[in-house]
């Protein structure tokens, strides 16, 4: 029971110290969450009052359900524009029918994220790989900035998800600025981040909340053309089944998928990071999938659009000194209070002012210290990243990051069907036996003798490299070559047709005198020589667990000793 309910584990001996905490994180954390909610909202392309809606049943069932006691859950600027991008080209902004696509991807994205986590699914985020996610994110964060041009500007630009298409829709309409509009966006960015560098403890975004509205309220601006956030619904958000029809399901299962990997990695990474900081081990991988799967679920059912962890939220949260998610549910209490009494204070909210908090939040996002980190050690990831970053920008956003995680897998399979393969040698004076191109005049090299190591898995994709570099090894050394030795320590694996291949090879150089050990096999893989058939043409005698051993073997026929016989005949399939 306490594996479902991580809370069942933390809330019978809560410590009564840790509640001034949690309640100071809390209201903290609130603080933040709802302008920011409002503003994410705008991005996602629905009413502000959805992203309130969003702040409330999903952030209580994480408290409930979630094994991280500080990540903040909620509305984020990165599913907002995802849910702009995947329902576009089927609805129009902030209408009916968009708000209830916008609430069934939600349930699916919830559905796909309980599914995956009952099932164990949790390893399939690692496919997305950190340069394809560095380069999405940093192009997606350069998308959201500029779509909120238009509030910046006072004017209407046309919608697009890509960067340059959005730049140029709106520098067309820079003669049409509302120069008060452009001023109050400007000074809210100019004192967001005056206060970040000040004290990162005054809510910063709250005072610029508040000064936005006093002086479109007390000047009235409206009459120059300032736009404002006007009419919020008050009252909590009523039980809703989303519309479920055959066609919407077909329409947004690819994105739905997305949403909910991409929706974890972040949950998932947020959470480990907190972990590290804070020295605990409680983060559990597939109940955070169950987590936040639940949250967008049971969260689309009140009018919820998709939601995960927050990292600037988080890091709040964090900073605040929350202890456990008790503070989420302080955070969530605001929230209710804010739907309940308090909206008609957002009426002359400037949409300047919450697109100044987006433009502000999301800056972050843009990672350029990974980037010059991989230019110095890894130029083929890089590429991968800028490739991503590119494809995101200015293609699409669902074909950056489909297409990065397609160029990430193919680089994979081509590094394995080519991985390293080495020729090894004594080191003088040693036991050692070490690869001749990396240690060179220290490095006793024979004529009779090859030694290589394979350093991965053997299998259908690598097998004819392998082959062709031991062969090609072998005619190098020539007429005196007596014996080949394969280091098998890197090998965790042997495929069926990598198998054949290696019972074939063994046949050959047996009918060429020439004898073939095995040495270093770990047992994974001496499982599959033994079941495979491989043994019965190597023999036993002909498996040894070290280097030197099979070398002794080789030149003395000096046996391994019985411990060391008994550990490389040591077979699950001899039992």
């Amino acid at each position: 029971m306490r594996s479902v309910f991580p809370f069942l584990q933390w809330l019978p001996s809560y410590n009564k110290r840790f509640l001034g905490k949690d309640a100071v994180a809390g209201l903290t954390l609130g603080i933040v969450l709802i302008p920011q909610g409002m503003a994410y909202a705008m991005i996602a392309g629905l009413p502000p009052v959805y992203g309130l809606y969003a702040s409330l049943v999903p952030v209580v069932i994480y408290a409930l359900l979630g094994t991280s006691r500080q990540m903040a859950v909620g509305p984020v600027a990165m599913d907002s524009l995802l849910v702009a991008a995947a329902l576009a080209p089927f609805a129009t902004t902030g209408g009916e029918n968009y708000v209830a696509m916008a609430l069934l991807l939600a349930m699916m994205v919830g559905g796909i994220q309980i599914i995956l986590g009952l099932l164990r699914m949790g390893f399939l985020v690692n496919f997305l790989s950190k340069p394809v996610i560095s380069g999405f994110t940093s192009a997606a964060a350069l998308i959201i900035i500029i779509s909120q041009l238009k509030h910046l500007l006072g004017t209407a630009v046309e919608r697009s998800n890509r960067f340059h298409e959005v730049l140029y829709n709106a520098a067309i309409k820079i003669p049409e600025i509302n120069w008060v509009d452009f001023t109050i966006g400007l000074l809210g960015i100019v004192l967001i981040v005056l206060f970040k560098r000040w004290n990162r403890k005054i809510p910063g975004v709250l005072i610029v909340v508040v000064l936005g509205i006093l002086v479109v309220y007390l000047f009235g601006l409206q009459s120059y053309g300032v736009k404002i956030v006007g009419s919020i619904p008050t009252g909590l958000p009523s039980f809703h089944v989303p519309v479920i029809t055959g066609a919407n399901l077909l329409e947004l299962a690819p994105i739905a998928l997305t949403l909910a990997l991409i929706g974890y990695l972040e949950a998932i990474s947020i959470g480990k990071s907190l972990e590290e900081m804070n020295g605990e081990e409680t983060v559990n991988a597939n109940q955070e999938l169950i987590a936040i799967g639940a949250s967008n679920f049971f969260g689309s059912l009140f009018q919820s659009y998709p939601v995960t962890g927050s990292f600037s939220r988080s890091a709040i949260n964090d900073s605040s000194g929350a202890k456990t998610t008790v503070s989420l549910i302080i955070c969530t209490f605001m929230v209710v209070v804010v739907l309940l009494f308090f909206t008609p204070l957002f009426y002359y909210l400037p949409n300047a002012i919450l697109a100044s908090i987006i433009m502000v939040s999301v800056v972050g996002l843009i990672d350029i210290g990974y980037p010059r980190s991989l230019w110095a050690y890894r130029k083929d990831e890089l590429v991968i990243l800028l490739l991503t970053f590119l494809t995101t920008l200015f293609i699409g956003i669902t074909q950056g990051i489909l297409f990065g995680v397609m160029i990430s897998l193919l680089l994979m399979v081509y590094k394995s069907s080519k991985p390293h393969f080495a020729v090894l040698g004594k080191i003088e004076g040693s036991d050692y036996y070490k690869n001749i191109d990396r240690f060179g005049e220290d490095i006793e090299v024979r004529n009779d003798l090859l030694i290589v190591r394979f350093d991965s898995q053997l299998y259908f994709g690598n097998k004819n490299f392998f082959k062709q570099q031991l062969y090609k090894c072998i005619d190098a050394k020539g007429p005196n070559l007596n014996g080949i030795i394969l280091n098998a320590e890197a090998i965790n694996y042997i495929d069926s047709s990598a198998a054949q291949m290696l019972i074939r090879v063994i046949q050959d150089l047996h009918e060429r005198d020439l004898k073939f050990y095995i040495a270093g096999a770990i047992g994974p893989a001496r499982d599959i020589i033994f079941s495979s058939g491989i043994i019965d043409e190597l023999s036993k005698e002909c498996l040894f667990v070290q280097t030197k051993e099979a070398v002794d073997y080789f030149d003395k026929a000096v046996s391994p000793s019985k411990i060391s016989a008994k550990i490389a005949y040591q077979s699950l399939r001899q039992r």
